[in-house]
């Protein structure tokens, strides 16, 4: 399919947008044509500069424009064009100006580092080799239980404040991981992130189109420099405008694509108290920490819309093993395993988060199973019903936060 201005699959138009998106229509040159862009500083005029084509923000100059509630309401569109039409991603230089506070968490997460460390158990990444960094899991809830004060100081700042309201609205919820990696630590494995982005691409090919256009809006990725990140100790790498390819979600998995972010990338350095925030579609992945003596810590954030749970709270576990002996014997007298799969995905969660990374880790994949999938197992197997409450009473039990600290 040759590529237009409006095509599906090379941009943002939705016009002539295909019901599905399939990895098999992703085309390589369809990437390389949205992203052989320019970034115009002149477009933003609250930025300081353009390194690399993303746009750099000095905090000092924001924090003076949002001073009144029409700067901010200008600054807070400006950061929403940025990471929609313009190229994905801002650096926010002095985002934590008392470098007091960052130093006061960063002793903090080494202190759950090391207790970590000690008690053993799995050690699951996404996008890199487990082991291949020490990663805190939830370490928002850590930090709040061990430090509130550190917590109230850190999470009281207002540029974070400013960029996740400007992209989310008011109601968002902040989590954090975070990832220290050491000389030596290899580069991730080039990605989009969470929600469509950790799901195999079998998967995110029975999505439909808007939803593929609707995940880069329920969440915002950010992370905030613990220690200074020259170059050489591997900062996140970059391709700038890539959120752009409708049918990123599909390929960045493809070695074509992943052979193109290789070589066309960006790198920007921070220093410590600097945070950079983009678009969950962009593609994007931890660098390569090739100095002799930086260990690079970052404090990641994900902050999600709050509109994205149910109205109701609803007990699908209990509704699990409700349904299971009827699922069982429905299946046992010949109902279609097409009927028992419908009841499933009404009975059961089909998706794998929230829950606990710390007890219910990626390994071996991206995603721990979903109860949906405990289901499906548990009919294939002919499990009886009192090992399936079993089962999904260590599963909820893997999800909770109960002992947390």
């Amino acid at each position: 399919m040759s590529a237009t201005v409006d095509d599906p699959l090379a941009g943002r138009s939705t016009t002539r947008l295909p019901a599905r998106l399939r990895a098999a229509d992703c085309r390589v040159e369809d990437l390389a044509r949205l992203v052989a862009r320019t970034t115009e500083l002149a477009s933003y005029p609250h930025a300081a500069r353009v390194a690399e084509q993303v746009l750099v923000y000095d905090c000092a100059a924001v924090r003076a424009a949002a001073a009144t509630e029409e700067g901010r309401d200008a600054v807070s569109a400006e950061l929403v064009r940025a990471l929609t039409d313009g190229p994905g991603v801002v650096v926010l230089e002095g985002a934590y100006p008392d470098h007091a506070v960052v130093d006061r968490v960063t002793a903090v997460f080494d202190a759950m580092i090391a207790d970590e460390r000690a008690g053993g158990g799995p050690s699951g990444d996404h996008f890199a080799a487990p082991g291949a960094n020490s990663r805190v899991w939830n370490a928002l809830e850590k930090l709040a239980v061990r430090d509130p004060g550190a917590f109230v100081d850190y999470y009281g700042n207002d540029v974070l404040a400013l960029v996740s309201a400007a992209w989310l609205g008011p109601g968002y919820q902040v989590t954090s991981q975070v990832n220290v990696v050491r000389p030596g630590g290899r580069a991730q494995d080039p990605h989009r992130d969470y929600h469509l982005g950790f799901l195999d691409n079998d998967v995110v090919e029975r999505y439909p189109t808007h939803v593929h256009l609707l995940s880069p809006v329920l969440t915002l990725q950010g992370a905030v420099a613990h220690s200074d990140m020259p170059v050489e100790s591997g900062p996140t790498l970059y391709l700038p405008y890539s959120h752009q390819y409708v049918s990123g979600y599909l390929a960045w998995r493809l070695p074509e694509f992943r052979a193109y972010f290789e070589e066309h990338h960006v790198q920007l350095p921070l220093r410590k108290g600097d945070a950079a925030f983009f678009n969950p579609a962009l593609f994007h992945g931890a660098g390569s920490n090739v100095s002799a003596d930086i260990q690079r810590v970052a404090n990641l954030l994900q902050v999600s819309s709050g509109f994205g749970r149910a109205m109701e709270h609803v007990d699908r576990a209990k509704i699990a093993k409700a349904v299971y002996p009827t699922l069982r014997r429905r299946q046992e007298s010949g109902t279609a395993p097409a009927v028992l799969a419908r009841a499933v995905a009404a009975a059961a969660e089909g998706y794998p988060f929230p829950t606990n990374l710390d007890r219910d880790q990626p390994v071996g994949g991206l995603t721990p199973l979903t109860q949906a999938d405990l289901l499906a197992q548990a009919l294939a197997e002919g499990w009886e019903p009192a090992l399936v409450d079993e089962a999904l009473d260590a599963y909820a039990a893997r999800r909770s936060n109960e002992g947390i600290g």
